[in-house]
């Protein structure tokens, strides 16, 4: 421990988790209201609140198996310190009261071998079983323990800047230490989690926090110069950025999406870029007038849809508590609607792209069995192969079929699924 933990800020613990546990907002979200409000605190005190609530939802449900049968929220800090961030009892004194030195004393023994298999995982019982219809026990297993660890940063190159050799030296100049990405060739993994926004590179736009995984999902769209493109769900850019620079800041390339909020996100990123060919457009849904306008003109469009999110589990680990089984049919739905709308804008020879963050067959897989089959103009392409073009070889087994995905557990990226798909006429 590099500092005391007293009283005043273990209770400050305490009530930002009831407050994470109702589930009413993203924890990230709750977690910076707090410290808006709470500006006392030091960068220490909050990083031992952060990181002690994300702790606790990577392992909500063995956490909570070690404590009494209806845990309160001083029971589920405690049993995080000790199980999860390997605090011992001495470390609390000063903290911990009289009663709960026995139960504390005992709790390093705790044993997770006889829990049902879902308390072992940190899963939900209708994640648990859907993940081993869909990748039997093993695969679960080693899936969830990657879930529950947390994620790496990494950042891409703008190769409109610079190359990733000089990224890499400038960051080891700055102190800091960076290697490069082991599947995107744009990827640099930095150590640790240091703090980006106020450095000079992140400032002039010569770098980007994005995934590994992300990166690819981008590098799947191969756009080239000249080209029109289209990011149907752009968000707040971060793929729309790789874009444009694979098109070389030439031809147009339109960002969709229908939060303004989202969009806003995308400009001060733009302006760092370089970029002037992205044309950040909010529309009101995925039949919006403007987007019929450019119905059959587009050489390539990249739908990111909305999804559970449960591939980004290890950096928003919340999402595990915050969803239901019906959520995810709710979801297929819009998925559909949302592929069928971006599909119309591909012109004969043009390519599509869907793509989610979900780790569900029912988001992925089925979701453009379906579109296919209601499509027959449209036809799958590799991903291996346009991957392979670039330089790209996954590790491990061959990608099953022609689709991209991506695991935490055997990729060490988030949990991506992406399908290449080309119109015929």
């Amino acid at each position: 421990m590099k500092y005391r933990l007293t009283p005043a800020l273990f209770k400050q613990t305490e009530s930002v988790l009831a407050q994470v546990l109702r589930f009413e907002h993203p924890a990230d979200a709750v977690l910076s209201r707090y410290f808006r409000e709470n500006r006392q605190l030091g960068h220490a005190d909050r990083a031992f609140v952060a990181e002690t609530v994300f702790a606790f939802l990577r392992r909500r449900r063995s956490l909570e198996a070690a404590c009494s049968a209806q845990p309160d929220h001083r029971q589920r800090v405690l049993a995080t310190l000790i199980l999860a961030r390997g605090w011992r009892s001495d470390d609390l004194n000063g903290v911990i009261k009289s009663s709960e030195k026995e139960w504390l004393a005992a709790l390093p023994t705790f044993d997770t071998a006889n829990l049902p298999p879902a308390l072992r995982c940190d899963l939900p019982d209708w994640l648990y079983e859907r993940l081993l219809a869909q990748y039997g026990e093993a695969e679960v297993v080693a899936l969830a323990q990657a879930l529950s660890r947390p994620a790496p940063l990494d950042l891409r190159t703008n190769i409109l800047h610079g190359t990733r050799e000089d990224v890499l030296r400038k960051l080891a100049e700055a102190g800091f230490s960076a290697v490069p990405g082991q599947l995107s060739p744009l990827a640099v993994r930095l150590r640790g989690k240091p703090a980006l926004a106020r450095q000079p590179l992140f400032l002039s736009g010569d770098i980007e926090v994005q995934d590994e995984g992300s990166q690819l999902l981008g590098l799947l769209l191969e756009a080239k110069r000249g080209e029109m493109v289209t990011d149907f769900c752009a968000g707040a850019g971060g793929k729309t950025l790789l874009i444009g620079a694979q098109m070389r800041n030439t031809g147009r390339l339109y960002a969709f999406d229908v939060s303004e909020k989202r969009l806003s996100k995308l400009k001060p990123r733009l302006a760092r870029s370089g970029l002037s060919n992205v044309h950040p457009v909010r529309i009101e849904h995925e039949r919006d007038s403007r987007v019929k306008r450019l119905s059959g003109k587009m050489d390539r469009v990249l739908v990111d849809a909305p999804c559970s999110g449960l591939g980004t589990v290890r950096r928003n680990p919340d999402l595990k508590w915050r969803q239901e089984a019906r959520d995810i049919d709710e979801l297929r739905a819009k998925q559909a609607a949302i592929l069928a709308a971006a599909a119309s804008l591909v012109r004969p020879g043009g390519r599509l792209v869907y793509a989610t963050c979900s780790l569900l067959e029912e988001e992925n897989g089925a979701v453009v069995a379906d579109f296919l089959a209601q499509h027959p103009e449209f036809f799958p392409l590799s991903a291996a192969e346009i991957l392979a073009r670039q330089g790209i070889v996954l590790p491990g087994e061959p990608l099953p079929g022609e689709s991209l995905r991506l695991r935490p557990d055997v990729h060490d990226t988030d949990g991506f699924f992406a399908a290449v798909l080309e119109r015929r006429t």
